[in-house]
């Protein structure tokens, strides 16, 4: 039976990101950046397990392989562009003069 369709979990930044002072439920932004980091590797290597059950014959079916290989390569683009968001603001931000 194949695996259900799960919806995408979506982390609210405010809630995860605070000022250096206040404390909070999180550690801040390493902690986010590392979860992240860690989730989109997850999703790479359970796309990469189920390519090779695919090609092993192993009974895995050919949607399930798609869908798993299309949802990492979903969470690598969000990352990337996350990733880019976060650099231009800090290049911005080192462009300015105080």
């Amino acid at each position: 039976m194949p695996a259900p369709i799960l919806p995408v979990s979506s982390t609210t930044i405010a809630d995860t990101i605070r000022p250096a002072g206040e404390s909070g439920g999180s550690g801040g932004f390493r902690d986010v950046f590392s979860s992240a980091v860690n989730q989109v590797e997850g999703m790479g290597r359970e796309a990469s397990a189920s390519v090779e059950r695919f090609l092993s014959g192993e009974g895995e079916e050919l949607h399930t392989t798609v869908l798993a290989t299309q949802r990492a390569e979903l969470a690598f683009e969000m990352f990337l562009q996350a990733r880019n968001k976060v650099v231009s603001a800090y290049q911005e931000i080192m462009r300015m003069q105080v």
